[in-house]
């Protein structure tokens, strides 16, 4: 042992110093103790100077800067600009946009809790919440989403001169403009209520206040372009949207064939520069009644007209609708959610400069302005209908499960069903703070496109998991389609926002993890500028200093990995009480092991990383999943702890650690350089992976909650239209909920009775007129279970039609055209 020990001593000061993340003197000093107190423990001496050599072999070229930087660093600089992977021009304009805000200081391994903590409780100003339970609630009780979606395919006029009138299309537009000048908080609430209400409401309200274009006028248009649109915009008089997706470019707006000429034309009768545009796109929301399309496309200058660049690159236009040779086609038809939707082409379109967005300063700085601007749209409009979806869900498929019974019991009380429910629950408390967490960071001045990206994917495919969940829990009443369905078009339309703003495999696989590994990462993006440097001795000195940066941080996290996985993560210091600590540090541990796992990968695969996308979307899960347990934490911390929130909150954290290391897991079983893989396992499960997904005791306790009135059930939905109107059934069932549960007793009390044989009758209403002549119940208790035997029946009831009802308007027409050519 007295061999070993000096070791051993070097080994135990070398993981303090990388576990707390010391410099290297600090490191060389811990070392040099731990040698003399191997000495004092009488360890070898043969051996202890031999570990001393090994120390001051790795310590003095490490501590010695001149050295180092010339013998070590500059040698490493040649590999590593060999490695450094080719970015395009778009690849670096991506990186470069936005913000980095907390989801760096989950690739930090080390994240900073109390700075979290410290962001201010996302809150809604008091006029704010007015325009919410005024205008907002009314427009919701005048829209009715079967009238909608099954017989005028569009809202109606009246709902559109409301919109309008009350400037929904304006919220993000300032009131110097005539807008609202709506936080991105209060942007979230509204769609998220207007979607409740109607998906079609919601997405006809979210395109004007997104990529709409009034956002890019905001941040890039021209003094003139401002004040001419923006109030325009504001009050409704323009209805925008904007063209980016074409039939050859989807996801990859880079590859735009659609093009501008500069050329002169005539413009208002007087001959200008302009540009002369060729483009066909679809998908256009809004399109079909927009008078103003904004127009990405790529702009050519090949006279020279306004330089000696050719190719000036991606630019953005204005386009008025009646400009001469813009046709904008026939409506799209998505999934029976009819929001207003379809193509816009154009041949020989002529614009002066004038009508490019910021002008001619802007020329080329589209993909830029779009990367930016889609951030930012990206983190309120999907994310707020994916949670409006999760909520309403929520709310209706507790309800219902408590007043549908079989068997005599509630559905809810069977374990099968109780498993969807506590998904639903857990899903729908983790969904609900993300969405609030990237609203927030919006509001702090963020241009968060690495959040975005993650509350875009999650909240959406999360809705299309609550949505299956709660189909499989209604049954027949959720596939019977009628003014009393609540959930059939949101099962139809779900796969919608899969695909739109990015579709959700591509943002899983390369945008999550692409973007953030080199944004959010505290050296890597600095290494990359650091080693491109114009100046050699610049260039030396800033990469020797990021690289033995990024050097010690992986050590620190290999270290920390080993060590949080060896204790279960179960020390550290972190914020919280005594119920969420344990939560607080398996995100530390989670935090150290994607950073570990995320330097390896790029260091062993360099420029490949990108191409290796099942290992980069499994990343990306864990990230995501990190950044959604920071988001409920937070909301907990921000709600003031409140007990009643904890089963849900501990469903929704068990849930994320056993997501995080199935995903870690896969990362490493497939990692592509098997080696590599095998002793990364060891450094991030020691002893292999131990999560568990929730117990069937915490789902039960989740479960119950959707199912009963409480202020938890109220928090987890709260802000959805829940209004027990004509128009909004699930608002009934919903309403229903409390009456139902006070019957209860009394409905027990007559099933009893009846099998005593006190009551004889058949019929269900003479049953309770013989209860209240025989006194087993009172006239108060025989009004209360008609009351609620007739809310039971709107709540389980379904639709059923004339014939002729469902006949299309097409068919009508070729019906009504074969009966005149019989006559």
């Amino acid at each position: 042992m007295s061999i070993l020990l000096p070791f051993l001593a070097l080994l135990v000061a070398g993981l303090a110093a990388a576990y707390f993340r010391t410099n290297l003197k600090t490191w060389a000093a811990l070392s040099v103790a731990a040698l003399v107190a191997a000495v004092l423990l009488q360890a070898s001496v043969v051996a202890t100077v031999i570990a001393g050599l090994l120390f001051a072999a790795i310590g003095v070229p490490l501590l010695h800067t001149p050295t180092r930087r010339h013998k070590i660093t500059a040698s490493l600089l040649k590999i590593y600009t060999r490695m450094l992977p080719q970015l395009s021009d778009t690849e670096k304009t991506a990186l470069e946009a936005g913000t980095v805000g907390w989801e760096g200081e989950l690739f930090s391994g080390l994240p900073k809790w109390k700075q979290l903590l410290a962001q201010p409780k996302p809150e809604l100003t008091a006029e704010e919440q007015a325009f919410l339970n005024g205008p907002c609630e009314e427009v919701c009780r005048m829209t009715n989403d079967w009238e909608v979606s099954h017989e005028r395919a569009d809202l109606p006029p009246q709902v559109w001169d409301y919109l309008k009138k009350h400037k929904f299309f304006g919220m993000i537009i300032p009131r110097e403009y005539g807008g609202l000048g709506f936080s991105a908080l209060a942007h979230s609430r509204v769609l998220q209520k207007l979607n409740s209400a109607s998906a079609t409401l919601g997405s006809t309200v979210a395109v004007p206040n997104s990529l709409g274009p009034a956002e890019l006028l905001l941040h890039y248009g021209t003094d003139e372009q401002k004040n001419h649109y923006l109030p325009r915009l504001a009050d409704g008089r323009e209805i925008p949207c904007f063209a980016l997706t074409g039939p050859s470019a989807g996801s990859d707006a880079t590859s735009l064939p659609d093009y501008g000429i500069v050329c002169e034309g005539e413009w208002e009768g007087a001959k200008v520069v302009g540009v002369r545009l060729t483009f066909d796109k679809r998908y256009i929301t809004l399109a079909p009644v927009a008078s103003v399309v904004g127009l990405a496309f790529r702009l050519h200058d090949p006279d020279g007209l306004l330089g000696d660049e050719k190719d000036r690159g991606i630019t953005l236009a204005l386009i008025p609708r009646n400009t001469p040779g813009m046709e904008i086609g026939r409506r799209h038809f998505p999934l029976n959610v009819p929001f207003q939707n379809g193509p816009v082409r154009g041949k020989d379109v002529f614009l002066p400069l004038s009508a490019l967005i910021g002008g001619e300063k802007m020329i080329g700085e589209g993909w830029r302005m779009l990367v930016e601007c889609l951030s930012v749209g990206r983190a309120i409009s999907l994310p707020s209908a994916g949670t409006a979806g999760v909520k309403m869900g929520a709310l209706v498929t507790g309800a219902y499960a408590r007043i549908r019974k079989q068997f005599g019991l509630p559905i809810g009380r069977f374990e099968g069903v109780e498993e969807a429910l506590a998904r639903i629950a857990g899903r729908a408390y983790a969904i609900s703070a993300l969405s609030e967490s990237t609203a927030a960071a919006v509001d702090r001045g963020e241009k968060p496109s690495v959040p975005s990206a993650i509350a875009k994917y999650h909240a959406t495919e999360t809705y299309r998991e609550v949505i299956k969940d709660a189909m499989d829990v209604h049954g027949g009443k959720g596939i019977i389609l009628g003014p009393r369905n609540y959930l059939g078009r949101a099962w139809q339309g779900s796969p919608i926002s899969i695909t739109v703003e990015g579709a959700n495999i591509l943002t899983r696989s390369m945008m999550i993890f692409g973007q953030g590994a080199i944004r959010c990462h505290p050296w890597v993006l600095k290494e990359m500028q650091a080693a491109q440097h114009p100046d050699p001795a610049t260039r030396l000195k800033d990469f020797d200093r990021t690289l033995f940066g990024h050097i010690g941080f992986a050590i620190s996290n290999a270290a920390r990995s080993l060590i949080l996985g060896l204790t279960g993560a179960r020390i550290g210091l972190v914020p919280g009480d005594a119920y969420t600590r344990r939560f607080y540090r398996r995100m530390n541990r989670y935090s150290a092991n994607l950073a570990l796992v995320a330097d390896t990968s790029m260091l062993t695969l360099g420029g490949k990383l990108k191409f290796k996308e099942s290992l980069s979307g499994r990343l990306g899960d864990v990230l995501s999943l990190l950044y959604i347990g920071s988001a409920i934490l937070k909301r907990y911390e921000d709600n003031g702890q409140p007990a009643g929130d904890q089963p849900l909150l501990a469903w929704a954290m068990f849930d994320i650690n056993h997501r995080i290391e199935l995903a870690l897991s896969a990362a490493l079983r497939n990692f592509p350089i098997r080696p590599v893989g095998w002793a990364l396992w060891l450094l991030v499960f020691p002893w292999g992976r131990r999560a568990q997904a929730p117990s069937d005791r915490l789902g039960h306790r989740a479960a119950a909650l959707l199912m009963t009135p409480s202020d938890t059930r109220d928090r987890l939905c709260e802000g959805v239209f829940i209004t027990p109107c004509e128009n909004n059934p699930a608002g009934r069932v919903n309403a229903a909920l409390p009456r139902v549960i006070a019957a209860e007793p009394v409905e027990r009390k007559l099933v009893k009775a009846i099998k005593a044989g006190e009551i004889s009758a058949l019929d269900a209403d003479e049953q309770l007129n013989e209860a209240r002549l025989k006194g087993v119940l009172s006239a108060e208790e025989v009004n209360l279970l008609r009351e609620v035997r007739v809310l039971i029946e709107d709540v389980i009831g379904v639709d059923d039609f004339d014939p002729a009802d469902l006949e299309s308007a097409a068919m009508a027409r070729r019906r009504a055209k074969g009966l005149d050519q019989a006559a």
